[in-house]
């Protein structure tokens, strides 16, 4: 199964809507920096939390460079949701400038 993919500068346009993104990094990854309104969860976790990808539409999937948030996709399509990798993660979407939340909140 292809899984589909945007870009961080598509996401960034997206969050004004309120769209759902869900982060699968390490914690301690998650704390020094992620894209403000992701929540977090660790992806060796993904299969017992399948419920927090599930929202009122698309759910946009990240990690730092877009490989494992890639293989969260693959599985959680796998079981029907409408998931969409975010390709070059946040490591990208730091390079580019854009605003970061620290801590373990999603704002």
């Amino acid at each position: 199964m292809s899984v589909r993919e945007i870009t961080v500068a598509e996401l960034e346009t997206l969050l004004p809507s309120g769209v759902l993104i869900v982060d699968v990094r390490e914690t301690h990854e998650y704390v020094e920096g992620h894209v403000p309104g992701a929540v977090h969860v660790v992806l060796n976790t993904v299969p017992d939390h399948v419920d927090a990808f599930r929202g009122d539409g698309t759910t946009y999937v990240i990690c730092a460079a877009g490989g494992r948030s890639h293989r969260a996709c693959e599985f959680l399509a796998d079981q029907g949701l409408d998931v969409v990798n975010v390709a070059g993660g946040t490591m990208q979407w730091i390079a580019g400038g854009r605003p970061i939340v620290t801590g373990s909140s999603p704002l």
